[in-house]
């Protein structure tokens, strides 16, 4: 179950990373007048985020993890990744960088999303750790 849950939403998320490259093509063609930078960043949070889970999914039947914390890894992974995909496409959209809140709506939410996307992703490798730390014990 675990497995495909973050290959299914690994798969989502590199799939929204390579669709966020089609502004960033037009802003580099001339197109579209917005932040390279910021576009590009948004690409790269789809690929680099979606490839994330998929190299989880890979070696998490080698994790010795018991309870709910597979299913934690899961979702703080799956939040992660879809957290930090979409404030880089609002922030891309509307121009913010969302390195602290105020200012606009857009910037507060980008902010807010990275923020959450922070936390999840501590939470999730801090599990991986451990589950690799209790799986080579064991062996």
């Amino acid at each position: 179950m675990l497995r495909h849950r973050l290959v299914f939403h690994g798969a989502v998320v590199i799939l929204l990373g390579l669709i966020t490259g089609f502004p960033l093509a037009f802003v580099l063609t001339g197109r579209l007048v917005s932040s390279e930078r910021a576009w590009r960043m948004a690409h790269l949070e789809g690929l680099l985020n979606g490839l994330l889970l998929l190299a989880v999914a890979g070696v998490a039947d080698r994790l010795a993890l018991d309870g709910r914390k597979p299913a934690v890894l899961a979702w703080t992974l799956i939040v992660t990744a879809y957290g930090n995909l979409i404030a880089s496409v609002i922030a891309a959209s509307a121009n913010v960088r969302g390195l602290e809140p105020g200012g606009s709506l857009a910037n507060t939410l980008t902010y807010l999303l990275f923020m959450v996307a922070v936390v999840t992703v501590v939470v999730a490798l801090g599990l991986v750790a451990h589950g690799a730390y209790r799986a080579a014990k064991r062996s």
